[in-house]
């Protein structure tokens, strides 16, 4: 109680009130309003920080109320996904703006408003407030005050209620941080200033060096010109190049991207990226400086080298963006209003298509052209090296929107894509299963896994290593796991990622913390029986959000106990399963759904139709994946994993699975050749020998075909034939 009214005296005294007005036209929600600050006597603060200025006359703070604010510690906190109970809608937004009297119009991805962060009659105020359709976040561009849509609303109704045209930028912005936030900002821009000035421009190097390191690079056709127009440094303590993060408003130095290289010990070139600040904080537009206000065309690569080449080649202006082809945050959408025409030429690889087309929704299809990869088109940076028409490249780009139906012309190349190149179209490999790989052939986005396995046998510490692999290699992953808690969820991965148990070496835990915190990993908040339409709900927009391409959902049935109870519980799940297929291929992204088996006897194998539920689960799957477990056999090869329907190609089998305690994986190899032993040993020598012989024989009949080559069709004699897997 006492904190509410310290709350309600402290908003009436940043409004100039003596007392709280309730006759006013609307009450600003107390806890909303100050939600990113919290008032405090903390003893490090030594200033009073005034007030924000509504009206025109500064409003100073009584003496007598000796107020301080700081902003309280607040972590990356986009690990963890929430979605409010009423999600908000573009027409919701309309209407808000309606009733308040603010002009607006639509623009492709944002809607344009009147900043009601600057004084009218300054000659900047028209429109340069975006507002995101999708999210509400808005941006103003003249003064870069950014916040969320309850944020505005906030602004808006304090405005309004002071009988103001405007109100001051320092309503978001004039509140110093927390001690910790302000130490971690300035390491990092002592970083940023530190390598910038020990790094050197390449008309500054020698000769000699300057060749060897645009060889290096394989930048031998960018001119000294080009990378001095774009900033471009060489780092030399590393030999890195150095890419400069410029802020539009008064292009100050804000953070830098450094290039490196190494040679393996086959001659392999590796190239490895490093930001500061931290990824999840990296929001450059390489090249924005560059841009003037009449441009109306614009072309987004993947990479800062592949943006200097089209640029160099074709004149056109051309930016890249900060996480390649992983994700197009939705804070850079404002930058991008601008451009009638985006051409996106991310890459010369299937991956780099994929993202293309799922970026084109976000910045709007009409005014979208992508660049086929294909042989003779491949990245930006390789086409100039090869002396190809980046111009001519670039103009005969194909629209993103399509119609409904179209013909085989239309469709031409891209099965001729997929025909050139098969790997890429199989996925993406796991490193830690190389069985699966050659059973699966890759990880596909828009496509359904159905994951069952006996209770206790490990379900979610499989699924969780599994995803895991994915996620080390840029695939961006969301877990919704409503049976156990996130903290123990992570755990188990970071242990995995670890691959030892941190309990017993706690101070290397900081180490594996970081580098696991910059793993595209995000987590629901959901936990126990959740709606469907919720689920579905978060996971659409953590797609806008975050790129996300892998979901996994543990598990069907805690999703159940939320429908309508008086349907029939089978005909319920077979709604829940033909949502998620749908949210699957509409959104190109990979669902893998956990379900509980029926009930079997521990002495027999599960089997497709051991999957609770109707056939549906099965059908609608394009995988389908089975933890098996011999209940009365001890480790070793007490755990298999068997893959019962693949429509990608078709091809089955079976391969062993050895649990590692210490680091919780499953991906360590089977180790040689070891007898089986019953659990229980209650017969005779003669017997048991006969048992162990007839297991061991068993066991090497089913891990036959995964040791010559995959199987086509079901499994080892159980379950559905070839066709019925592949319906």
């Amino acid at each position: 109680m006492w904190r509410s009214k310290f709350l309600r005296g402290a908003v009436c005294l940043l409004q100039g009130a003596d007392r709280c007005n309730p006759c006013k036209r609307f009450q600003v929600p107390l806890w909303r309003y100050l939600s990113f600050y919290q008032p405090s006597l903390h003893p490090l603060l030594q200033c009073p920080v005034k007030a924000p200025t509504w009206n025109r006359s500064e409003v100073k703070l009584r003496h007598a109320v000796p107020l301080y604010f700081y902003r309280t510690l607040r972590k990356d906190a986009t690990s963890t996904i929430d979605f409010p109970l009423h999600p908000l809608t573009v027409t919701d937004i309309k209407q808000y703006l309606r009733s308040r009297d603010i002009l607006f119009h639509d623009g492709y991805s944002c809607l344009h408003a009147p900043s009601i962060f600057l004084e009218p009659g300054s000659g900047k105020e028209n429109h340069s407030l975006f507002i995101n359709k999708t999210t509400g976040q808005f941006l103003c561009m003249e003064t870069l005050v950014e916040g969320t849509w309850e944020d505005l609303q906030d602004c808006i109704e304090v405005m309004l209620n002071e009988g103001q045209t405007s109100i001051s930028p320092n309503v978001l912005l004039g509140f110093p941080e927390s001690v910790e936030e302000q130490e971690e900002r300035e390491m990092e821009l002592k970083e940023v200033q530190r390598i910038w000035s020990s790094s050197v421009p390449f008309s500054d190097l020698l000769e000699e060096e300057e060749q060897l390191v645009k060889t290096m690079f394989q930048i031998g056709k960018l001119t000294n010109a080009t990378l001095k127009r774009f900033g471009v440094r060489l780092f030399k303590p590393t030999k890195s190049l150095v890419f400069p993060w410029f802020s539009g408003r008064d292009s100050g130095l804000r953070g830098v991207k450094l290039l490196s290289a190494a040679i393996k010990g086959d001659g392999q070139v590796v190239y490895t990226e490093a930001t500061v600040p931290k990824v999840s904080s990296y929001h450059n537009l390489f090249g924005l400086p560059l841009i003037a206000r009449k441009d109306v065309e614009v072309v987004l690569t993947a990479h800062e080298l592949d943006s200097m080449a089209v640029s160099q080649a074709t004149g056109v202006p051309s930016l890249a963006l900060p996480r390649g082809v992983s994700c197009l945050p939705p804070i850079l959408l404002p930058y991008l209003e601008q451009f009638k025409k985006v051409t996106l030429w991310l890459g010369g690889d299937m991956r780099s298509w994929e993202a293309s087309k799922i970026f084109s929704r976000k910045l709007g299809l009409k005014r979208c052209s992508l660049v086929r990869p294909g042989e003779f088109q491949p990245c930006p940076s390789k086409a100039l090296a090869k002396g190809k028409n980046l111009a001519r490249i670039v103009k005969a780009s194909i629209p993103a929107a399509h119609k409904s139906i179209v013909s085989f012309k239309q469709l031409r190349e891209d099965v001729y894509g997929e025909l050139a190149n098969v790997e890429q179209v199989a996925g993406i490999v796991w490193t830690r299963f190389p069985e699966l790989n050659r059973i699966l052939k890759g990880h596909r986005k828009g496509e359904l896994t159905v994951f069952t396995g006996p209770t206790g046998s490990g379900k979610t510490t499989f699924i969780s290593e599994f995803a895991l692999d994915l996620c080390m290699q840029g695939v961006n992953t969301l877990w919704g796991s409503f049976e156990i808690n996130n903290v123990r969820l992570a755990k188990i991965m970071l242990t995995q990622f670890a691959k030892q148990r941190l309990e017993e070496n706690l101070d290397q835990y900081d180490m594996w913390a970081d580098k696991f915190e910059d793993l595209p990993l995000y987590f629901m908040t959901f936990h126990g029986q959740q709606n469907i339409k919720t689920v579905l709900e978060t996971m659409q927009h953590a797609v806008y959000l975050y790129d996300i391409s892998h979901v996994i959902i543990d598990n069907l049935q805690f999703m159940m106990g939320q429908e309508n109870l008086s349907l029939d519980k089978f005909a319920v799940q077979d709604h829940i399963i033909g949502a998620f297929r749908k949210f699957a291929t509409n959104s190109s992204c990979h669902v893998t759904l956990i379900i509980h088996p029926r009930k079997e006897e521990d002495d027999k194998d599960l089997q497709t139709a051991s999957i609770f539920g109707t056939a549906k689960a099965s059908q609608e799957a394009d995988n389908v994946l089975i933890l098996q477990e011999k209940k009365l056999v001890t480790c070793p090869g007490r755990r298999s994993l068997q893959v019962v329907k693949n429509r990608f190609d078709g091809d089955v089998g079976i391969f062993p699975l050895e649990f590692n305690k210490a680091s919780l994986t499953f991906s360590a190899p089977v180790k040689g050749k070891q007898k089986l032993r019953k659990v229980k040993a209650d017969k005779n020598d003669s017997t048991e020998e006969t048992e162990e012989i007839e297991h061991k024989e068993k066991i090497k009949k089913t891990l036959k075909p995964t040791k010559a080559k995959t199987v086509k069709g079901s499994g080892p004699g159980k379950g559905p034939t070839d066709e019925e897997n592949n319906l």
